[in-house]
């Protein structure tokens, strides 16, 4: 499989996208107040813990308290010690051992066996794949938190709706080639390595470098690489670990202790593999930045940075900024002639397949099928492309043979490897309805190009003007019923003014005589539809919340 990393740059954003076999596979964007903040860590407060649901909120410096698992609880003994002096030699040699850091629970997909890589932004780390052998779990009896208690904790989910950040106090520091786990003395190895005598000769190379107390996790691109790059980037991730512990001896929580790569830096550091034939950068600077970085990684990879000098813009030479634009419209056309349907909620997502035209009956298994398989293989598409997270419910068209339901759900599963975060699909049921969960962990990348309307308010749907002018009938009948006054002024949107003043007898009229109370109309455009306020012309002030 081809695959190209494009880099667009202008003076307030970054798009980045991942191209593969020349389609667009994902797509990262940096911009000024939605930068990413996965991997960061802080010196949090414990603000609550609630044992009834086996988490405590964590105060962070956020507007929103984040969200702690009992289970993404780490070693508390072990930070404590960073702040106990007598211990500061015996930790700078790194005795002591810790429990294995929990991993996060991810929102999809079942652990593996072979590694505990940290989970991962989409756009930073290789996913999780495991638990290591004899990692315990937390029970709420093990957890030891109290309420003003300062904990060490890093970010692991962006916030979502109205819920904050997730975080765990299982630290991990991705690097090139390795995963530094603070406060463990474990040695995980990806589980895409295929080869054993590889596998055996990384370990043996990091387990011979690795101070005391530390753990690590080694990357998949860390296949084939000597000993002295796997040791350079370890000791840049410990000499950052060291500068962790200074600050947060030298800050009070809530703060920020560590600030990871941006979105940029990070795809470079996580995706930039041997199947990456080609990183094509259309910023002087940035191309400056990457290629630096490239030949400071992988110096023998730095040709495959390349500065773009044409004249069409980078993302239209490349077919990338069609792609986008799909990623706002509900409904995704197949070449088959058959389209996606996409609605998404709070709860979940739901993915409806329509064939999009008539079949004659002896032929509509197979055209039903055909449609289907294309279909599957632009879902696993878009999940990745629009980043979807939580249950996701897809609606295929009716198959009636169970071998070719099994079809649909092994091109699921093929599809789906090529995905980076855990996914959990079960089989196709009667009904035709596949389910699956993906891991959330950033927000949707639709969330980066968008903001909620504030008139609808994401809902899509606007109250009538009808529905208003009833309201605004309801208030007055309430006003009359409690107050003696009878002179009002009603400021209202244009467009439901126009439906009060209408007509040779307006409704205004009729409800005037009809509760016996003079009402003036003041028109203010900037007042949404739905909206009206009414203010009293003896008193001159705003009564509409009296009366609502």
């Amino acid at each position: 499989m081809k695959k190209d990393i494009l880099i667009n740059s202008t003076a307030n954003e970054h798009r980045i996208a991942i191209l593969e076999d020349g389609k667009l596979a994902e797509l990262f964007v940096e911009a000024p107040g939605k930068e990413r903040n996965v991997g960061d860590i802080y010196l949090g407060r414990v603000a609550k813990v609630m044992p009834g649901i086996r988490a405590a909120f964590v105060d962070i410096g956020f507007s929103q308290d984040a969200f702690l698992h009992f289970s993404d609880i780490g070693s508390i003994d072990e930070f404590n010690a960073m702040f106990d002096e007598d211990d500061d030699e015996e930790e700078e040699n790194g005795s002591g051992t810790a429990p294995a850091a929990a991993p996060q629970q991810a929102t999809a997909g079942e652990p593996q066996a072979e590694s505990h890589e940290p989970p991962a932004d989409t756009a930073v780390k290789e996913p999780h794949s495991g638990k290591p052998d004899g990692q315990h779990h937390h029970h709420h009896h093990d957890v030891n938190l109290q309420r003003g208690q300062d904990i060490l904790v890093q970010i692991i989910k962006e916030p979502q709706g109205k819920k904050g950040v997730r975080v765990r106090s299982a630290l991990s520091l991705p690097g090139r080639f390795l995963v530094l786990i603070p406060f463990d003395g474990k040695i995980g190895v990806s589980k895409k390595f295929a080869n054993f005598k590889e596998k055996r000769r990384l370990r043996k190379i990091v387990r011979s470098l690795l101070p005391q107390g530390f753990g690590a996790i080694i990357r998949t691109v860390a296949e084939g690489k000597d000993e002295e790059l796997i040791k350079q980037d370890l000791e840049e991730l410990v000499k950052t670990w060291r500068t962790i512990e200074k600050n947060v001896k030298a800050e009070k929580a809530p703060a920020l202790v560590y600030k990871d790569m941006n979105t940029t830096s990070s795809v470079i550091r996580d995706l930039f593999q041997d199947v990456v034939e080609h990183v094509v950068v259309d910023d002087k600077k940035m191309f400056k930045e990457v290629r630096a970085y490239v030949q400071w990684m992988s110096p023998d990879m730095v040709d495959r940075v390349e500065f773009y000098k044409g004249r069409e813009p980078i993302f239209d030479k490349y077919g990338v900024e069609k792609d986008i634009q799909t990623l706002f419209s509900k409904k995704v056309w197949l070449k088959s002639g058959g389209y996606l349907f996409i609605e998404r909620t709070e709860a979940m997502t739901v993915i409806d397949v329509n064939s999009g035209r008539y079949a004659a009956k002896r032929e509509q298994e197979l055209n039903s099928l055909r449609t289907d398989l294309e279909a599957a293989r632009e879902i696993c598409r878009q999940l990745r492309l629009r980043d979807f997270g939580g249950l996701v419910v897809i609606d295929f068209i009716d198959l009636e043979d169970e071998k070719n339901r099994k079809k649909i759900y092994d091109e699921m599963k093929k599809e789906l490897r090529r995905d980076r975060a855990k996914v959990t699909v079960l089989p196709m049921t009667e009904f035709g309805i596949v389910q699956m969960t993906r891991q959330r962990i950033r927000q949707g990348v639709q969330l980066s190009f968008s903001e909620t309307c504030p008139t609808c308010g994401g809902t899509g749907m606007v109250q009538s003007k009808n529905t208003t002018a009833n309201q605004i009938e309801r208030w007055i009948k309430r006003f009359k019923s409690g107050s003696r006054e009878f002179r009002l002024e009603l400021h209202v949107n244009p467009a439901i003014a126009d439906i009060l003043a209408k007509g040779t007898i307006s409704r205004i009229t009729r409800i005037q005589f009809k509760f016996f109370v003079k009402v003036k109309l003041v028109q203010e455009p900037s007042m949404a539809p739905d909206e009206f306020r009414f203010i009293s012309v003896r008193q001159k002030k705003d009564i509409t919340d009296q009366y609502k």
